[in-house]
């Protein structure tokens, strides 16, 4: 019946409007399209009565209100989205940084946008939000402190474990490392320096095995494959060594840093040729191109690789970049000498530093010259690590007495791991061991709030002309005046008479003990010292050098058995 209802066909055909959230959402999206903001805002504020739950729309509205210019009410909208909707919208954070930086609430802005970086784990306004750091650091003339950027994580710490590194402070780079690994397990890089941490610790079996916690992971990993192909050469693994190289050999790296770790690796193996051949594609890159240690790298590689006039152009451009080193001169010095000479090729370190042997002749008669360039210089500090695992006998000498002008934790700990060697030479451990002691020795004296001094007298309670003019005696007769051997000479003395005070023995032959001190000097810096030798430039007999020398060589723990043996002599009835 229905039908004859007028009107009722026009009915059938019209559609009802949903009025919901996305209705209200589509027109202000329509409004702004048109640039109509007052209409947007509407619709926005209608979808959030509509869907008050969802942040998006709370979003829209706060992002409206900033572009008609009410920044605060646009912050009371964000705020109100991570107090009551959803605190998991962290890019709320970053929002609230730009409306407080167009507020000029700079202090503000800033707090914010740690608290976005420090919350966000997406990284989606990262370009943006390092954009805004450079505003705040110009605004209040300070840079902004970040403890640690969430979707970059482990990233801060980890450029502070490579500083470590690249200071030769190994120890606590890897303690940062490992602890980076195990918040953030699938941070490779921070693996591989782990890795690079223990091997240059001496701790080879660790290093591998991070090594292989990589790989098992990123099979094609380059750094990791560089690193275990270094590993295998320790190792004297020939057989991984060469399957590993041959994969090497025809890798072409896309990216600069893994060229020049494959060109370092290639250098270390002695593949000089493929070493020159990556070294010098990065010469051609203008980031790389103002680096004068690269033209060192570069140089080194010719000049193994038997290409002296490329080498010496890679040195002279070296010495233009940086003019003030004398590595550049050393060697170009060297392939004059070498063509004069015609002798044949020449096969130079990759390090950027003098030889040590070179490095030492400069130093030896200026100890603070020594000391300040080890310190300061990461690649000689790392460098005099990596000798006293890996060098010649007599550089490792040199490098613990260079050690004990360091003075600092990671030397100790240096000294500790090579004492644990079961390997090494038993001079050389004494060395190690007397350097150590007194090392620990001043570091218990400075926690105690003592001054170390260098003043003899003052090691002990007091101090008798006698033992000063033993002392004297062997400075003065002694073979070697350098500087550093009368200090040695002096630590000995002054450490012997400690260790036996107040139980002296009588210093009656004075010629004796300055002989026996000469000697036990001598021995432990490796000279070729004979107690007949000794005997015969003090004019006493070398039974005596001998006895004196044990007396200075007696432990605490010889010394007490001496004690617990000494029977005195009864008068007889």
């Amino acid at each position: 019946m229905h039908a004859n209802i007028p009107g009722h066909q026009d009915l059938q055909n019209i559609i009802p409007i949903d009025y919901n959230a996305n209705f209200f959402f589509e027109r202000a999206v329509k409004s702004l399209d048109r640039f109509q903001y007052g209409k947007a805002l509407k619709y926005f504020r209608k979808a959030v009565e509509y869907e008050p739950d969802n942040p998006v729309n709370h979003c829209n509205m706060a992002g409206i209100l900033s572009e008609t210019g009410d920044y605060e009410g646009s912050n009371r909208v964000l705020k109100h989205i991570l107090d009551q909707v959803d605190s998991s919208m962290t890019e709320c954070h970053f929002y609230m940084a730009n409306n407080y930086a167009n507020l000029e609430q700079f202090e503000e802005a800033e707090q914010a946008l740690i608290t976005y970086l420090e919350e966000d784990s997406s990284g989606q306004f990262m370009d943006e939000a390092e954009e805004m750091m450079e505003l705040l650091h110009y605004e209040l003339n300070r840079p902004t402190k970040v403890n640690k950027i969430k979707s970059r994580e482990g990233m801060v710490e980890h450029e502070q474990a490579r500083a470590l590194l690249e200071e030769g402070k190994f120890a606590q780079a890897a303690k940062l490392l490992e602890t980076i690994v195990e918040d953030c397990p699938d941070f490779m890089s921070a693996r591989n320096n782990l890795a690079l941490a223990f091997y240059y610790m001496g701790r080879f079996a660790k290093a591998k095995e991070v090594i292989g916690d990589v790989l098992d992971k990123e099979p094609g990993n380059l750094h990791a494959l560089c690193n275990l192909a270094i590993f295998y050469q320790h190792e004297k693994d020939e057989e991984g060594l060469h399957r590993l190289l041959d994969m090497l050999s025809v890798t072409i790296p896309f990216h600069q840093e893994h060229v020049f770790k494959l060109a370092t690796t290639m250098g270390i193996l002695g593949r000089h040729e493929a070493a020159y051949g990556h070294f010098r594609r990065l010469t051609k890159d203008e980031e790389f191109s103002s680096d004068a240690s690269l033209y060192h790298y570069t140089a080194v590689a010719a000049c193994n690789s038997g290409r002296m006039e490329d080498a010496v152009r890679y040195w002279r451009q070296c010495k233009r970049l940086d003019p003030a080193n004398d590595v550049a001169d050393f060697y170009l010095a060297q392939l004059d000498s070498l063509q004069e000479s015609d002798s044949g090729s020449l096969k130079v370190s990759y390090h950027y530093h003098l030889p040590f042997e070179e490095q030492f002749k400069v130093w030896e008669h200026d100890g603070a010259a020594l000391t300040e360039e080890a310190k300061s210089n990461p690649l000689i500090r790392s460098s005099f690590f990596w000798a006293l695992r890996h060098g010649e006998p007599h550089i490792k000498l040199q490098v613990i007495q260079t050690l004990e002008l360091i003075a600092d934790e990671e030397v100790q700990h240096a000294l500790h791991l090579f004492l644990q060697e079961p390997g090494e030479d038993v001079e050389l451990k004494a060395a190690a061991e007397l350097v150590l002691t007194r090392l620990e020795g001043a570091s218990g004296r400075e926690a105690a709030g003592e001054m170390p001094s260098d003043s003899l007298n003052e090691v002990l309670p007091e101090w008798h002309k006698e033992w000063q003019q033993v002392l004297d005696l062997a400075v003065s007769m002694g073979q070697r005046q350098d500087p550093y051997r009368k200090r040695e000479m002096e630590r000995l003395w002054s450490q012997f008479l400690s260790r036996m005070y107040p139980d002296l023995p009588k210093m009656r032959n004075l010629s004796g003990w300055a002989a026996a001190l000469e000697y036990t000097a001598g021995k432990l810096a490796g000279d070729s010292y004979t107690y007949e030798k000794l005997a015969e430039r003090y004019q006493i007999s070398s039974s005596t050098v001998r006895r004196y020398a044990r007396q200075l060589a007696m432990t605490d723990a010889d010394r007490e058995e001496a004690r617990n043996n000494f029977r005195p002599f009864t008068e007889k009835s």
